[in-house]
């Protein structure tokens, strides 16, 4: 008998205690070697005055056992809660998520029988990061960082995963048509990657498109890497195409430390009714026994689970009014796959896992060379027109920095713009170098233009580098510019 492995575990809200129950009662039928250590975090710790949902203590438990089996949980309504979720992944650094979904027709209701597609979201960047702020009285901001390391280890796992799991096809959406530095560098760090696993195919599609796509003919997809916000929507409309969201579980995978989990809430409309389906908290549970080292004991239950849905032995969430099935609550479905434990499904597709492993890591790029080559200044003003502010930034204008664009929400106000263009409080002024843009400019430039734009009573809100990186322009024009 192998060594037992410890686990963190949470019970959460809602129905999370009665399928964290179902599930642990599953895993230890199976023969699972679990060590199991329990904490407390949502709604209860929420209330006792953590607004982060977790105890100080209980990151000792996660540090140490590095492996984190949770139900789900609820976030008191109004403001000063953070999401503890976001928390956790970025906290513990669990950049890939990963969320099958899987077609189980015809047991289960669904219009795309021959579904069976992986999203792997990038689980930390984006606008997750949570960042924002506002700026004037009619205009806010949030912040959408991609960064390069960020990039490559979540695609590199992707391709990673795609061999591991005998899949043919990698996909990539972003939208860089529009976001063309920050989505732009995912695309481009995907083809980069890509080339490396010349046994795959990959693909890129602009993300409306391809959500289109997915949501109308998901099985031209087989595994699909996306950034944070374009991941978290896409992967619940595609549990919703396979019949449930109920179904889904979830891994979120880190170089240290793994949790594993439902893709549903705590959904408290349904707590202590007995009829709440433990099947996605199970299958993340069966992700969590692979990535430990006990792929046996994860085929055992999938195989058994998949022989339940087969049998017409379905929850509520799931139950059609088939004369074939049979509906039952969560302690009638957790004993009907204990009782498969060791058969076979005898239409849907036996499953066959093999020990996971961590996508290998590439040494670093050299960094570029960069330039500051001017500066963004965001003023907040209500004074005037476009042209009133472009004379008096002309005004400012010195040896050092002169004014060559106003833009207004992204959109070019000054010089030239057109009257009918709508505009707010908000502007963003762009300085470079009289010789010409491209021309290298010092930090101390920039505060002395700082210096005499404050002295002009003008309330600049914050500025933004023009950096060239390799001599390449990092920066994005003004629409119209």
């Amino acid at each position: 008998m192998s060594q037992k492995r410890a686990i963190t575990v949470a019970y959460g809200d809602g129905i999370g205690p009665e399928i964290m129950d179902a599930t642990l009662h599953i895993l230890q039928e199976a023969g699972a070697q679990l060590e199991i250590e329990t904490i407390d975090v949502g709604e209860s710790v929420y209330k006792s005055g953590y607004t982060s949902g977790i105890e100080p203590s209980a990151w000792d438990s996660l540090r140490r056992t590095k492996v984190f089996l949770k139900a789900p949980i609820t976030t008191p309504q109004g403001g000063g809660y953070k999401s503890l979720n976001v928390t956790i992944r970025k906290t513990l650094g669990l950049y890939a998520n990963i969320r099958p979904s899987v077609s189980y027709h015809p047991f289960i209701d669904t219009k795309h029988p021959n579904m069976d597609l992986v999203i792997i979201r990038e689980n930390e960047e984006d606008v997750y990061g949570g960042i924002e702020h506002q700026q004037t009285d009619e205009v806010t901001q949030c912040l959408k960082l991609i960064s390069r390391p960020g990039t490559e280890r979540v695609i590199r796992y992707a391709f990673e995963y795609a061999l591991r799991n005998e899949r043919k096809l990698v996909s990539c959406f972003t939208k860089d048509n529009i976001m063309k530095i920050t989505d732009g560098m995912f695309h481009k760090i995907f083809d980069e990657i890509a080339a490396d696993y010349p046994e795959l195919k990959s693909e890129h599609w602009i993300i409306d498109i391809g959500t289109a796509k997915l949501a109308s003919r998901p099985e031209l997809f087989d595994v699909v890497v996306v950034p944070n916000l374009y991941g978290d929507i896409i992967s619940d409309i595609a549990a919703e195409l396979v019949g449930s969201v109920g179904l889904a579980g979830s891994a979120n995978i880190g170089d240290q430390v793994a949790m594993f989990e439902a893709v549903h809430g705590s959904a408290p409309d349904i707590a202590g009714k007995g009829i709440a389906n433990p099947s996605g908290l199970l299958m993340g549970a069966i992700k969590m026994l692979v990535h430990i080292g006990q792929a046996d004991v994860a085929e055992r239950i999938h195989n058994a689970w998949l022989k339940t849905i087969e049998d017409g032995i379905h929850t509520p969430d799931i139950y059609s009014r088939d004369a074939r099935q049979e509906k039952v609550g969560t302690k009638e479905f957790t004993t009907a796959i204990v009782e498969r434990l060791g058969t076979q499904p005898e239409r849907l597709r036996a499953v066959h896992y093999h020990v996971g492993h961590d996508a290998p890591h590439h040494p670093p790029k050299p960094p570029a060379k960069k330039e500051l080559v001017g500066v963004d200044v965001f003023l907040h003003w209500k004074d005037g027109s476009p042209n009133d502010l472009g004379k008096k930034l002309e005004e400012l204008s010195g040896d050092d920095l002169k004014i060559l664009m106003i833009t207004n929400r992204g959109t070019k106000v000054w010089p030239h713009g057109l009257p009918e263009t709508f505009c707010t409080d908000h502007w963003r002024c762009r300085f470079v170098s009289p010789q010409g843009e491209g021309t290298p400019v010092t930090h101390y430039q920039i505060i002395d233009l700082l210096k005499r734009v404050a002295d002009a009573g003008l309330d600049f809100i914050k500025t933004e580098h023009l950096c060239h990186f390799d001599g390449k322009p990092a920066y994005s024009l003004g629409q119209g510019q």
